[in-house]
């Protein structure tokens, strides 16, 4: 396996939760977006919900012809030095302006569900894709492009908690790091940063803590390593 060093970084509130109009509204989220620069990730993965709700325009691509790709594949439209948003959209949904009009090119990823016509319409965006896993995105055969096709070597997943729990089921992160803002939450319907449906593994992922820190605004930046 030939992939980035991959981070999850997040803001949360102090249990945990990740709804984004709360986290813009906890103290210290001032200090989320200088961290992310520190830490070099210029290149950050988001899930489709989060792509709903920050990214991507409103609606949803309904293709004419819904039949599956039924195979892998890498389209690379841009080289970017200062890195990528990538987006997983796992049958391809989401709709998009020209790629010219974002500050950073954009790399879809999504599995061999997605349509011939959704594929078409991101080359009519000027925007990459890789096509990667059957019935359901293969990460780690992603990572390997992102690294080989892209070349990034770093980079961050950045929510919301199905994207980071696959990322963390894979085998494909390197690091979490929490960004603890000063509040809480409580709402049982919002879910944390990592989050399962049904049974999961009863056994917690071992992690070593390598930097904590507080901030004047109460915030606590804690950065552990994976075992």
């Amino acid at each position: 396996m030939n992939r980035p060093y991959t981070i999850c970084y997040m803001m949360t509130s102090v249990d945990g939760r990740i709804d984004c109009d709360m986290v813009g509204r906890l103290a210290g989220v001032e200090d989320y977006y200088p961290l992310l620069d520190k830490l070099g990730l210029q290149s950050a993965v988001s899930g489709k919900r989060t792509a709903q709700l920050e990214l991507a325009e409103p609606g949803a691509f309904a293709p004419r012809n819904s039949a599956p790709l039924g195979k892998d594949v890498v389209s690379k439209k841009t080289d970017s030095s200062s890195g990528y948003t990538i987006v997983v959209d796992t049958k391809g949904t989401l709709l998009w302006k020209h790629d010219s009009q974002y500050a950073q090119p954009h790399i879809l990823i999504t599995s061999q569900q997605v349509s011939q016509e959704y594929l078409s319409y991101l080359d009519e965006k000027n925007i990459s894709y890789i096509v990667a896993g059957d019935a359901k995105i293969d990460l780690a055969a992603a990572s390997d492009v992102l690294k080989e096709t892209f070349g990034i070597e770093r980079m961050g997943v950045v929510g919301g908690p199905a994207i980071n729990t696959a990322f963390l089921d894979a085998g494909l992160l390197d690091e979490v790091i929490v960004l603890s803002g000063a509040g809480i939450d409580g709402r049982a319907s919002f879910p944390p940063v990592f989050h399962r449906e049904g049974e999961g593994p009863s056994e917690p992922t071992p992690l070593k803590l390598i930097e904590a820190k507080t901030y004047d605004s109460g915030a606590v930046f804690i950065r552990y390593r994976i075992k």
